[in-house]
């Protein structure tokens, strides 16, 4: 009797504060060491009615036993000695609160009048407001007086946890996305909170957790030293994963460089975005890379969600092949992309709760459309599609995976969580192994078509083999060709100014290494600027020709390396002669000038020319630039004295 006294009197209680459906009336809120506002007599009556208050007592002390039933069903969470880390979802009571105002004092009315039920064993999904968690937590253990609290899950935009203790002293810690990362107890990826839980005294922990996202309340308790080991160990093993994220990039990268085929440049795109998205996921781009931006970091998942979903579907188009194989699946394949990218560039204006649910509810669409186009192309014949769907589906079961967690439509665990990374890890490995078997399909192809070819077509591929060889021997004469011609001045044959300069390092090495004697010479053609003025540009060109031609007649004997420098401007190397030979050179030279005339279009023009000449110091001079100047300034004299003259450098060699 005395139990069903109090549940009565408990199911009172609950009618009084309009927990129960079918109360007109909440009385207003009580706070904590303010007595209640007595409740008039009229309002029981007005709860379950006069007529069928009686007959409704007998239900009302049932349901009070089912509701106390359920609020027991979670048990205190015991802390033992030996305790380093422990799951505390068994622990959980749960009260949905859809407008998202409840208090931790209504909470704690809540939680005493027995409204909280078992926490569920899937993610609680999309879902509006907030969830209040409840357990009371009794810490046996002396030594560990603060435990580590950690909400592994870290797309959360707000977690507060509040500690009410046995004195009525209630402490308060918040943190989440929506907050700076500086705000979480240590830096970590996942929200935590440093619990203070006096030996043996009951404490009662309250969780309220409010997100745009999906609703995931994986909570665990750790002493420091069990977190230091997991936080080293997870880590680890995310360094481990992002390593070979990061190798296969590269990879694919340095092959789309190489090889400029479209597939690796999606392919890329892809595991870029798909990096992100787990980076944003896993917590650590909150932690590394926009700490300070939790706007961004709400916007992140859905964002990188859409541009990993535009990679996937543009490299599936085009390792597919679908605008030959399938065009009507490539235009549904383009539509798809469409959408996507409407709605990355949406996510910066759309409400997070919506925008997210529905990236992550278009995942779905994403992988089932992807899985039929590549099963269309299997049975049309398109080999390599068959390997696609292989590599591919671990990878897309992995993310179907993550989607149906977030949906609360499969338990959150091991495999569940880290499908995504794990169907990865897989598709890497079979596109490794895919890899190798279209090389041994192609060798094997190409050892069938070279059998074929020597028992029916021996002619043909000897003539092949022949045209073959003419054009490779015709490509070899165009390559020497066309370095003769990088290599030598068009318009008069010398060498070019840049292939002097190549020729110029190996004479200079040698003259060092023999100790011989090195010279320039700088040539410039007197008043070439009149020639052209007067006679045009193409007479001009004749001349330029003709002196080349005269230049290099009288240097043949001198194993001389002459150059056009530019314009006018020539230049030439003489090694073995000294400064004084050079200069006899170079008077043969301007001799060789005097003594002729260009003649063109029925003109006969005198050519004179300026010559400096410089002998090198391979010790002092080891460039060019050098070597160049001071045979300038000497050339600079001669015109500046005259022209038509031969004028050393100062700079001579000690």
């Amino acid at each position: 009797m005395l139990r069903f006294r109090d549940a009565s009197q408990q199911r009172k209680r609950q009618c009084d504060q309009g927990l129960f459906r079918g109360t007109r009336r909440r009385p207003p809120p009580r706070l904590p060491g303010r007595p209640s506002t007595p409740w008039p007599v009229g309002a029981r009556d007005s709860c379950v009615g006069k007529p069928i208050r009686i007959l409704l007592r007998g239900w009302l002390i049932l349901l009070t036993l089912f509701a106390s039933t359920i609020a027991t069903a979670a048990s205190p969470l015991v802390l033992g000695e030996t305790t380093s880390d422990l799951p505390m979802a068994p622990h959980l009571g749960s009260l949905h609160d859809p407008s998202g105002r409840v208090s931790i004092h209504d909470a704690l009315r809540a939680q005493q009048n027995g409204s909280f039920a078992p926490l569920p064993s899937t993610a609680l999904g999309f879902r509006e407001g907030a969830f209040w968690l409840h357990t009371t937590v009794v810490n046996r253990n002396p030594d560990e007086p603060r435990w580590l609290l950690v909400q592994q899950y870290a797309l959360s935009d707000r977690v507060d946890v509040f500690l009410r203790y046995p004195d009525g002293r209630i402490e308060h810690q918040a943190s989440g996305d929506s907050l700076p990362f500086r705000a979480r107890s240590i830096p970590y990826r996942h929200p935590n909170f440093w619990l203070r839980l006096p030996h043996g005294a009951p404490v009662d922990l309250f969780v309220r957790v409010q997100s745009t996202s999906s609703m995931q309340v994986p909570l665990w308790l750790h002493t420091p030293t069990s977190f230091t080991a997991l936080s080293r160990d997870a880590q680890f093993g995310i360094g481990i994963y992002y390593g070979i994220l990061l190798a296969l990039l590269f990879y694919n990268l340095v092959l789309w460089i190489t090889l400029r085929d479209a597939s690796y440049f999606w392919y890329v795109f892809h595991i870029s975005a798909f990096g992100l998205v787990l980076f944003t996921l896993n917590g650590l781009g909150f932690e590394y890379l926009w700490p300070q931006s939790p706007d961004f970091a709400q916007k992140a998942v859905p964002l990188f969600i859409c541009l990993g979903q535009i990679g996937m579907q543009q490299f599936a188009r085009v390792f597919l092949e679908l605008r030959r194989r399938w065009p009507l699946g490539d235009r549904i394949t383009l539509v798809m992309i469409l959408f996507f990218a409407l709605l990355c560039i949406a996510t910066f204006w759309l409400p997070t709760s919506l925008s997210t649910q529905v990236a992550s509810a278009s995942v779905f669409l994403s992988i089932a459309w992807i899985a039929i186009a590549a099963i269309v192309v299997t049975a049309r014949g398109y080999k390599p599609a068959r390997l696609f769907l292989l590599a591919w589906s671990m990878l897309l079961l992995g993310t179907g995976m993550f989607a149906a967690i977030a949906f609360g439509l499969v338990p959150k665990n091991f495999i569940t969580e880290y499908g995504v990374q794990i169907g990865s890890a897989f598709e890497m490995l079979l596109l490794s192994i895919a890899l190798g078997y279209r090389y041994s399909a192609l060798r094997n192809e190409n050892e069938r078509i070279v059998r074929e070819a020597k028992m029916h077509l021996e002619h043909k591929v000897e003539l092949r083999t022949t045209e073959l060889r003419n054009a490779l021997a015709q490509l070899g004469d165009a390559h020497a060709r066309l370095r003769e011609s990088s290599q030598r001045d068009g318009l008069t044959g010398l060498h070019t100014r840049s292939h002097f300069r190549e020729i110029y390092g190996g004479l200079l090495a040698r003259a060092r290494d023999e100790g011989k004697p090195l010279s320039l010479l700088m040539i410039d053609i007197d008043h070439f600027k009149q020639i052209n003025d007067s006679h045009g540009h193409l007479v001009g060109d004749e001349c330029l020709r003709w002196a080349a031609q005269s230049i290099g007649q009288t240097l043949r004997p001198y194993s001389a390396v002459p150059a056009r420098f530019g314009g006018e401007e020539f230049i030439v190397a003489l090694p073995g002669l000294d400064l004084a030979r050079a200069q006899q050179v170079a008077t043969e030279v301007l001799a060789q000038l005097r003594g002729g005339a260009c003649r063109t279009q029925d003109h006969e023009i005198r050519i004179t020319a300026s010559i400096g000449v410089h002998e090198v110091d391979p010790t002092r001079e080891p460039g060019i630039e050098a070597a160049l100047r001071h045979a300038d300034e000497a050339l600079y004299r001669a015109k500046h004295e005259g022209r038509d003259r031969v004028r050393v450098s100062c700079a001579k060699p000690d």
